[in-house]
């Protein structure tokens, strides 16, 4: 069982910039993130597979960058031009395949204050 840790969360002004990192125990195909605002379903935020193809909500796309570090069996979450409606708790996933999510992280808030 893989687990994974995010850190990075917290509260930035609108406009502002914000880094998430995710540490999974072990390596994974497929990484990324989703978010859940409240009174919302979870939805997929970015993806990376292994080789580092992406693909993006189109909510966040041109804002967010999603990267990782194979060696180091981490993903980021680069956000920028953040505003209210990015505010949500953001689950970090892995995935045996490039559309499955197996695992997950327990979730970091980040609140975006306008």
């Amino acid at each position: 069982q893989v687990q994974l840790v995010e850190s990075g969360g917290g509260l930035v002004q609108s406009g502002g910039s914000l880094r998430l990192s995710c540490l999974a125990s072990g390596s994974i195909y497929a990484m990324g993130w989703y978010r859940q605002a409240p009174g919302k379903q979870r939805e997929l935020v970015a993806r990376i597979v292994w080789g580092g193809n992406t693909n993006y909500a189109d909510s966040v796309k041109g804002r967010f960058t999603v990267s990782r570090d194979n060696a180091k069996n981490t993903v980021y979450l680069q956000m920028s031009s953040l505003n209210a409606e990015d505010t949500a708790v953001y689950y970090c996933f892995g995935g045996r395949t490039s559309a499955s999510t197996d695992y997950w992280g327990q979730g970091t808030q980040v609140t975006v204050s306008s």
